[in-house]
């Protein structure tokens, strides 16, 4: 197929073709678009995926083109994704992120898109995973998954991202009591935003707060410490040192067997989900009572794309 070849070859062009026939709810596209996954996916799993979230005017936009640009200095290929599953009006935040993001919109090495998401939260992750496969075939180094506001979506994000950032304000109330604990437990690093002119001494601040609230959650299964600093992307202050947290991060968990038990736990968690959503909750409970489950998640180990476990099932 020749659009896979162009994307591998890193055409921006070809690779935004390609998530739109993803996206594409036509049934003769279906096909096309399972043989452009399989030929992607071989080419696929070599970046560091980066979920990123935070509530409403923590300033994502400008954080995401400030670290992109940042990334794409020191010669990274740099991919945005976004995940907007609370609006069937506008099918996402980042079609507006991306006017405002105009630099690195335009910046050869970064590719942004968005995700519709027609109010399905499955139907956004499943087409957020794919497009993944996609920009790893194209050859970006880091991919950010944002996600807008607090809510469903961070679990969405926690299985489909390696490092889960987590963007906050200071001085917008009680910064305790308006964390969700289990979004807290979720986040690998903690990062306060707008950090620059007289509100850096209230995110300094903040972040000795967060730091303490931390200690009462007990330690990863990874063996990660969750880590909490400030940035201002408007000063373009900060960034070196989250860049610095998630390489950190990715050696860490390379060193070990988790990184990659992490990727195929997603995967598994991701085929349970799609055979919910597309074979229904009956055939789900039939497959448990067969116990059959297993074998396709070892076929996933080997290297199968979902969608060819899904037809060996169906």
């Amino acid at each position: 197929m020749e659009l896979a070849q162009q994307i591998i070859e890193g055409n921006r062009t070809a690779l935004g073709q390609g998530i739109t026939l993803l996206e594409s709810t036509l049934s003769e596209h279906e096909q096309k678009a399972e043989e452009l996954l399989k030929l992607c996916l071989p080419h696929s799993g070599k970046s560091i995926r980066v979920g990123v979230t935070g509530v409403p005017g923590v300033g994502k936009s400008t954080f995401i083109e400030s670290f992109g640009k940042l990334m794409t200095g020191k010669g990274k290929k740099i991919a945005v994704l976004a995940i907007d599953p609370t609006s069937e009006r506008t099918h996402g935040s980042i079609l507006g992120d991306k006017s405002r993001m105009h630099e690195l919109a335009a910046d050869e090495n970064a590719f942004i898109r968005p995700s519709p998401s027609s109010g399905i939260l499955g139907g956004v992750a499943n087409k957020t995973r794919e497009s993944i496969i996609l920009c790893e075939a194209a050859g970006f180094d880091i991919i950010l998954i944002e996600t807008v506001g607090v809510g469903q979506s961070e679990t969405t994000v926690s299985n489909l991202a390696d490092f889960f950032l987590l963007l906050m304000l200071a001085g917008a109330g009680d910064e305790l009591q308006g964390i969700k604990r289990g979004i807290m437990e979720l986040a690998d690093a903690l990062i306060i935003t707008k950090s620059d002119g007289d509100n850096s001494i209230k995110a300094k601040n903040a972040a000795m707060e967060y730091k303490r609230a931390l200690h009462l959650f007990t330690a990863k299964e990874n063996g990660w410490i969750p880590q909490v600093s400030t940035c201002s992307a408007l000063d373009k202050t900060g960034l070196d040192r989250i860049w610095e947290l998630i390489e950190k991060h990715n050696n860490q968990m390379q060193a070990s067997s988790y990184f990659m038990d992490n990727r195929n736990k997603q995967n598994n968690y991701w085929l349970r989900h799609i055979i919910k959503h597309e074979l229904g909750n009956k055939k789900y409970q039939q497959l448990i009572a067969e116990n059959s489950l297993t074998h396709f998640e070892h076929e996933l180990e080997k290297g199968s794309s979902i969608y060819e476990v899904l037809k060996n099932i169906s």
